[in-house]
């Protein structure tokens, strides 16, 4: 499986695939600077412009996206929302199956703790991809590595689906004698 994470951003969106076959593999990792090219339409072009490129070159089987956060800044929320919106025209443009994981998602999938800083989670991504100094690495295209890991590992291991979750739930509720059903999904 073969996975592009996209760290979408403002200025820089940074980009990673990775791939697991019996191992992981660093396949490539860069960043989309827009900070020179005009704003709005233009930044926006070269960001969807750049990751068609790449997909086309890599051929992912899926996309790995940060999901946004309630940003201080209504500005700078709107601006990363666009940056989002151009990865997932991306992938929906190549058929791509998109994926959706919080920073503190990726951290604790990666680092190992839900809050750790960026230069934890960039030393762990260069240790999980044995990847040596020789190789630069941008923090946004860490990140974007984080992502693609992120799934790769949960991928590996399915979460139960509603049915199986209720089915659980209904034998944890008669084990301890609650007299309602306490579960997952509809009942």
């Amino acid at each position: 499986m073969r996975v592009m994470g996209v760290d979408p951003g403002n200025a820089v969106t940074g980009f990673g695939i990775v791939e697991r076959q019996r191992d992981l593999r660093y396949i490539t990792a860069g960043t989309v600077r827009t900070a020179a090219i005009i704003r709005g339409p233009g930044r926006l072009a070269a960001i969807y412009k750049r990751l068609l490129e790449v997909i086309d070159e890599h051929a992912p089987g899926a996309i790995s996206l940060e999901r946004s956060f309630v940003a201080a800044n209504v500005q700078s929320a709107f601006k990363l929302g666009e940056a989002r919106a151009m990865a997932m025209l991306a992938a929906a443009h190549r058929g791509l199956a998109l994926f959706e994981y919080t920073p503190n998602d990726v951290k604790l999938s990666v680092a190992g703790h839900g809050h750790a800083g960026k230069t934890q989670v960039k030393d762990m991504v260069r240790r999980t991809l044995a990847l040596d100094e020789s190789v630069a690495l941008a923090d946004d295209a860490a990140d974007a590595l984080a992502l693609a890991l992120c799934h790769l590992f949960r991928s590996k291991f399915p979460q139960p689906t509603a049915r199986l979750a209720n089915s659980l739930t209904r034998r944890l509720n008669a084990a301890t004698g609650f007299a309602r059903p306490i579960g997952f999904g509809r009942q």
